[in-house]
């Protein structure tokens, strides 16, 4: 019989074990972990530095990196926001370093320091850990009058008892059928983090070129339905996914920040669409196409003489100028002083408002995010306990929140441990 049992090792399991244990050390814990390593994404992410948190320390601020929770999350990251996080784990003795781009790692540059610390601070503060313990049943019993219940969780290879329990799984299927056998809504998962399939002349051959850009996912088709005589279809003019960012072309299409946003922001209706879609690629997010039309022409003033293949003429790195150009219809010997009007008007097309098509998606590196889960309106977000059930919580990616990436997941997982084990420990 436990006082406490978490289901999940992972960071949201041992964040929470460690603020029970400490704030209440005669609570008796246990984190029960279905295969034999725990702390799985702490030891992919960031490429294996392991990314913290983010250093945006303004919790109205924060809020705007999660497409999923923005509303829910504004109160729990004033009580532990960014800053806890940080005063926390320094407090423990890891130093942490910020990035150009607001990302936080250790010092160490790897996961491992986080890792170490946190099996270390469960074995001295008595927690137990139960590997190779997959959960195939969660059930509350009546115990007798003066015990409400006590919540049996059922593994491959016994059946443990407790008096509270801490849903960390992440994003398990098992983990979310067993929550609506309890009673609980369940947003169906779909990838939020993931980069777009595109196979385009225009990008191919240049992998490894990043540079800033404005990217759109354009609206399907809609029917006009005044129109009665002839069926016909227009497009809707103003996109309804929009992100500006470091654009990094890939062997398989285009990743880097820019698409990252786009894909958290945009995850159930690009899902809808079976990830079949345009998107239209500004390269010069400062200037629109009459501004870059004005701008060519005088190029064309100061290099009449030059080609328009070698004069890297705006900010865009060179092999995907040479790549445009070429789409331009420009050939690769045309002299500025050569061009036409219509010449000038593709290219400044080709770098303002280049219309790509998205075929299938790509996971972003091992850091496999989903949206989707617990629903949200069923979640007391002052405690993190279950509206449905008492003594359950929940904290981390097993709750429909998720976030864009550069540390922000984790603090959703910080934020919910700790609260949870606040509330957990104040009976």
């Amino acid at each position: 019989m436990f006082d406490v049992i978490i289901v999940g090792g992972g960071a949201a399991g041992f964040y929470a074990a460690i603020h029970i244990a400490e704030t209440a050390p005669q609570l008796k814990v246990a984190i029960v972990e279905r295969g034999k390593e725990v702390l799985a994404k702490v030891r992919v992410s960031g490429g294996g530095r392991c990314n913290v948190t983010h250093a945006e320390f303004d919790p109205n601020e924060l809020v705007k990196n999660y497409p999923r929770g923005e509303k829910e999350l504004l109160g729990p990251f004033y009580t532990h926001g960014s800053r806890d996080t940080v005063a926390f784990f320094e407090g423990k003795g890891i130093s942490l370093k910020t990035e150009e781009d607001g990302r936080m790692f250790p010092k160490s540059n790897t996961s491992q320091t986080i890792i170490d610390f946190f099996m270390s601070e469960i074995d001295r503060l008595g927690v137990t850990l139960l590997r190779h313990s997959a959960v195939t049943n969660i059930t509350s019993v009546e115990v007798d009058a003066k015990t409400t219940q006590v919540w049996q969780v059922k593994t491959i290879k016994k059946t443990y008892s407790a008096r509270k329990i801490l849903i960390a799984s992440g994003s398990s299927s098992k983990i979310w059928n067993l929550m609506e056998a309890l009673g609980h809504t369940i947003q169906s998962p779909v990838p939020s983090l993931f980069t777009f399939n595109i196979k385009d002349p225009r990008i191919q051959g240049i992998p490894g070129v990043s540079t800033y850009a404005r990217v759109s996912v354009l609206p399907k088709k809609i029917f006009d339905s005044k129109i009665t005589v002839k069926l016909k279809s227009k497009i809707e003019q103003t996109p309804k996914l929009e992100s500006e960012g470091p654009l990094l072309i890939t062997h398989w299409g285009i990743s880097g920040p820019a698409v990252l946003k786009l894909s958290a922001w945009g995850a159930r209706a690009l899902n809808e669409r079976n990830y079949k879609f345009k998107v239209k690629v500004n390269w010069l997010p400062d200037y629109y196409d009459e501004a870059v039309q004005q701008l060519l022409l005088e190029i064309k003033e100061v290099e009449a003489k030059k080609t328009v293949l070698r004069t890297h003429g705006v900010d865009i790195p060179r092999r995907l100028w040479i790549n445009l150009v070429r789409a331009a219809g420009i050939a690769d010997d045309m002299k500025w002083a050569d061009t036409s009007k219509d010449h000038l008007a593709s290219l400044s097309e080709q770098l303002t408002a280049s219309i790509f098509v998205v075929d299938g998606k790509s996971t972003f590196k091992e850091e496999f995010v989903t949206a989707g889960g617990i629903e949200l309106k069923e979640i007391n977000f002052k405690t993190y306990e279950s509206k449905l059930r008492s003594n359950l919580y929940f904290a981390g990616e097993v709750i429909n929140v998720d976030a864009i990436t550069g540390g922000f997941n984790f603090q959703n997982a910080w934020t919910g441990a700790y609260i949870a084990a606040q509330a957990i420990t104040k009976e």
